[in-house]
């Protein structure tokens, strides 16, 4: 019996990995998440438009399902998921994220506000006029390369023959491998004005550009407010660019004023609309800002209209300015052209896409010509072997009565082959001996109709074929000469800009960074109520002596503060948690607060508050820290009163963690308990005052496997009660021991 030989391929495993990952990498690049500076098409949007064409989904027939179109799309030309296609196709049919819309979409294609479009089976889509005018209107005359689909067993367009620049009509983003693209949407009219100055002066510059071309124009609208910014960013491809909603201000009753926004920033689309709503309601319920009364979103499909209510006498510039300092209502675009060209991912500036663009159309204007000329060349060859037909007509005719078969005249008209036909006369038979048409005339012959020999038909022929001979001397011309090519272009651009062409909706400015100042804070009492869930409130010093028995009863964490204090959260991990009080609601008592994870880094999840105390208070106090390895110190409290939200209270050493920290000033004696039941009192004088960062000095020697479990500070005088084995225990009757000893078990 042979064996079979194994063929072992022997290499190294990194090398392996890192062309596996870049081959991978290329693919998403390229394939998938990138546009093509030709026609600013993702695949997935090229190959969703072509298969709509395909389908006869045209922008003067009825809607399909959009469901069909996907399937359809998914099967021949898109192998992945249903649901990036449907996304793809959701997007381009989006007035408010598109500059010029692609597909015609007929039911719920979401919303400006974030909602979702409705599912594939439900919605329905054709192409849109200028889509299908002007990305697909020449695919017939071989403009454009047909490559095999991914089973090779249809063809699809490598490119889409786009007569605008659609990657900056539209703009684009999408994340690749290691890199992502950024490109925001233009005016119509501007992108062909700046494209046609570039077909006039090839040397033209960006700055020379951008007097066409002021900027993005993005379809909510809004203001761009660093103008002497853009052009820098159009010269390197990349940058940022400030852009603020749009606010006006109107009379409301009783001589009060609204401000209304009516344009928002680009990038405030979708769930960042509900974001904004809530930011404007933290800064009211902060006390940020008293001038605002109310607000509502009484946004529709005419357009955005988020309405703020203010009070009377309310310093309105200063307010706008807080917004757009505090909210998303002043944002920023990061601007990265990046696209695929010539086949490679590159960041591309104003001027490279334009002629990128430009060299495009020249070679698919090259294309649709030759095309055409070779149509109109054949109808000149078979239009003057008609012509010349219709002169000797009586002769084929002759011809076609004496022959047996097709193939015996179609001989005879192209070679003059007169064997086996029968004619009337011998000059007859001598004149066919001398024709000369072409197979195509020959054939063009054969299939003529006798109505063709009517004496208008035949002056119509003539009229076409001088018809044709003029199309060919138009077409040579183009072929033959850069300006008449450039002209044609240039002719086509501008009959889009007058059919699709519309006003700027964002304008663009140099705008003052928005300055406003902070209203002074009136400066109370309040109290501060804290329960073992872990929500904050502030009440009222008169709702605290009200309701005082309730509130110490409920809360863990109870005091007086003002209300410009700040709070300090101690957790068990080392950290300090501050909270600025006015961050905090100023509430009814009955009313839950606000869970302190909201307010500040502090993540109940991972972390126990132990000790919660006022910066004010902490100025004068000292601070005990005790941890579960019997690590003790004293610490200055004024070393808290630090800008940071987070810091670390102390130095932890291992797995240690804190199971104490309270205010010792006041407090004479320690008393440090074990898990094993240990307990060991002694002065407070002997644990030294050491900085937040040091770790502290030994409490009580611990045995193997021990742990401190509790800490507690006495003062001169007081009795302490706590349970041990179910038994109460009077720290008091411990006697006084040195710190850093073993400590003793009670008799109970």
């Amino acid at each position: 019996m042979e064996t079979k030989q194994e063929n072992v391929i022997r290499a190294d495993y990194a090398e392996i990995m890192q062309k596996s990952y870049i081959d991978y990498a290329m693919s998403v690049i390229i394939s998938r998440a990138l546009p093509d500076v030709r026609d600013g098409l993702k695949p997935v949007q090229r190959r969703t438009l072509y298969d709509m064409y395909e389908l006869g989904i045209r922008y003067d027939r009825p809607y399909r399902k959009c469901a069909r179109i996907v399937g359809d799309t998914m099967g021949k030309y898109h192998p992945h998921g249903d649901s990036s296609i449907y996304e793809a196709l959701v997007v381009m049919a989006q007035d408010f994220k598109k500059g010029k819309t692609l597909v015609d979409g007929h039911g719920n294609f979401g919303s400006i506000e974030g909602d979702g479009a409705a599912a594939m089976r439900y919605t329905e889509a054709r192409l849109e006029k200028l889509t299908q005018e002007v990305f697909l209107g020449d695919l017939d005359k071989n403009v454009v390369d047909f490559v095999p689909n991914f089973d090779e067993t249809e063809k699809e367009p490598s490119v889409l023959p786009v007569k605008i620049p659609n990657i900056l009509v539209n703009g684009a983003d999408g994340i690749a491998v290691g890199m992502a693209t950024s490109i925001p949407p233009h005016n119509l009219g501007e992108v062909i004005d700046a494209v046609k100055a570039y077909m006039k002066d090839s040397d033209i510059t960006v700055r020379g550009l951008m007097r066409y071309l002021k900027g993005p124009d993005f379809p909510t609208g809004g203001i761009v407010v660093n103008k002497d910014e853009l052009r820098k960013i159009y010269e390197t491809g990349s940058g940022k660019i400030r852009i603020r909603g749009r606010v006006e201000t109107e009379k409301a009753s009783g001589g009060r004023l609204r401000l209304v926004i009516t344009e928002i920033p680009y990038t405030m689309l979708g769930a960042n609309i509900g974001k904004f709503l809530n930011d404007v309601a933290a800064l009211v319920e902060t006390k940020k800002t008293t001038d605002i009364t109310d607000i509502s979103n009484q946004s529709s499909k005419e357009g955005i209209r988020i309405v703020l209510e203010l009070k009377r006498d309310t310093d309105v510039n200063n307010l706008t300015n807080m917004l757009y300092k505090k909210t998303r209502l002043e944002d920023t675009f990061g601007v990265n052209m990046l696209a695929v060209a010539d086949g490679k991912p590159e960041t591309l500036n104003l001027k490279q896409i334009i002629e990128h663009h430009v060299d495009f159309l020249f070679e698919i204007t090259t294309r649709k010509y030759n095309t055409l000329l070779v149509r109109e060349t054949e109808k000149q060859e078979i239009q003057e072997g008609l012509i010349k037909a219709c002169d000797v007509i009586d002769l084929i005719i002759e011809i076609l009565r004496g022959s047996k078969n097709r193939e015996q005249v179609k001989n005879c008209l192209v070679n003059g082959v007169t064997e086996g036909i029968r004619f009337k006369s011998k000059t007859s038979e001598k004149a066919a001996a001398k024709l000369r048409f072409t197979e195509k005339q020959a054939a063009a012959i054969l299939d003529m109709r006798l109505y063709k020999l009517i004496g208008l038909e035949i002056q119509a022929l003539e009229a076409e074929y001088q018809e044709t001979m003029k199309n060919i001397a138009l077409y040579k011309d183009i072929l033959d000469h850069y300006e008449s090519m450039a002209a044609v272009i240039i002719k086509e651009l501008d009959a889009i800009k007058k059919e699709y062409g519309t006003k700027r909706r964002t304008s663009i400015e140099n705008a003052e960074e928005a300055v406003y100042e902070e209203k002074k804070m009136e400066e109370t009492e309040v109290c501060f109520l804290m329960d073992r869930f872990g929500y904050m409130k502030l009440i009222d010093k008169n709702a605290y002596e009200r309701n005082k028995e309730a509130a110490h009863n409920e809360s863990r964490y109870l005091f007086t503060c003002m209300n410009t204090d700040k709070i300090c959260l101690f957790a068990d991990n080392g950290k300090m948690h501050t909270v600025k009080a006015a961050d905090i609601p100023l509430v009814r008592f009955r009313d839950k607060g606000v869970p302190a994870d909201n307010l500040s880094n502090y993540d109940s999840a991972a972390e126990q508050i132990l000790y919660v105390a006022p910066v004010s208070r902490l100025r004068e106090d000292t601070l005990l820290f005790v941890t579960r390895a019997s690590m003790c110190k004293l610490v200055d409290g004024a070393e808290f009163d630090v800008s940071k939200r987070t810091i670390a209270s102390t130095k932890l050493s291992g797995e240690d963690s804190l199971i104490f920290v309270g205010s010792a000033s006041e407090m004479e004696q320690v008393v440090l308990q074990s898990k094993n039941g240990y307990f060991l009192k002694f002065l407070k004088t002997e644990i030294s005052v050491m900085k937040k960062t040091a770790v502290g000095v030994r409490g009580m020697k611990l045995s193997e496997g021990d742990c401190l479990e509790h800490a507690y500070l006495l003062g001169g005088h007081q009795e302490y009660t706590v349970t041990v084995n179910e038994k109460p225990y009077a720290l008091n009757r411990l006697r006084l021991a040195k710190r850093d000893t073993k400590g003793v078990k009670p008799r109970l």
